[in-house]
């Protein structure tokens, strides 16, 4: 099936790292996969934005510690200045304090360099479909931080969401697109963003990366290999 967001071309990708090696290595990674394109390479924040207004990326990869703008603050820009670009953090710290803030700031996904490189072909694929994505490694600390502290912090009521709701939630939590989810549900891509909208309202969550949160809390997912 086309892609909702590229309309079936590449998916265009702006690497941004202060090393060039790293940037090489993931290039490297994502020219595997025909449905890519790196468009352009970023040694800083600041030089991301600037780039991408030029290129105009589907997905931008994000390291944190950057010179100057860092990927934290890079990805609150593009949130607001570019919000058609979907932000990926890629970074060596995993701690659950960059993964709060990167989510914050409004990236759409989240991964570690040292995850598989297939997170990586899959988090910017879903991400450039319009998705989130966070793999399993990040998904399972976040999923581990918000039980550690639900009795301060309400369980979400899931119990509010309807059964295809429930499914949709599912969609989201897999990175799906909304096109991705109609075709599993055998819904038309305006219904499945009316529900989409629906369980964000119902969950009091603001987006789709902390709706996709949710649905791994909830064990909505199934196993991974399943």
């Amino acid at each position: 099936m086309e892609d909702e967001t590229t309309g079936g071309r590449p998916v265009r990708v702006l690497v941004a790292d202060d090393e060039a090696m790293v940037r090489a290595g993931v290039r490297a990674i994502l020219a595997r996969d025909p449905r890519v394109e790196v468009v352009a390479e970023a040694g800083d924040g600041r030089e991301a934005l600037e780039l991408a207004r030029g290129h105009r990326p589907d997905v931008v990869l994000l390291d944190i510690r950057m010179p100057g703008l860092d990927g934290l603050g890079a990805a609150a820009r593009f949130h607001r200045e570019l919000p058609g670009v979907g932000v990926i953090v890629l970074t060596t710290f995993g701690q659950d304090a960059y993964i709060t803030r990167a989510l914050e700031e409004g990236a759409d996904g989240f991964l570690l360099k040292a995850d598989d490189p297939r997170e990586l072909l899959d988090g910017v694929r879903a991400v450039g479909a319009g998705g989130a994505y966070l793999s399993p490694r990040v998904a399972a600390r976040v999923v581990a931080g918000m039980r550690a502290h639900r009795s301060a912090h309400p369980h979400r009521p899931l119990d509010r969401l309807t059964e295809r709701e429930r499914d949709v939630l599912a969609g989201v939590g897999a990175g799906l697109s909304n096109a991705e989810i109609g075709e599993r549900l055998h819904l038309v891509e305006g219904t499945v963003k009316a529900h989409v909208s629906a369980v964000l309202t119902k969950l009091g969550v603001r987006n789709r990366v902390e709706a996709a949160i949710a649905a791994h809390e909830a064990g909505l997912l199934p196993p991974r290999g399943a």
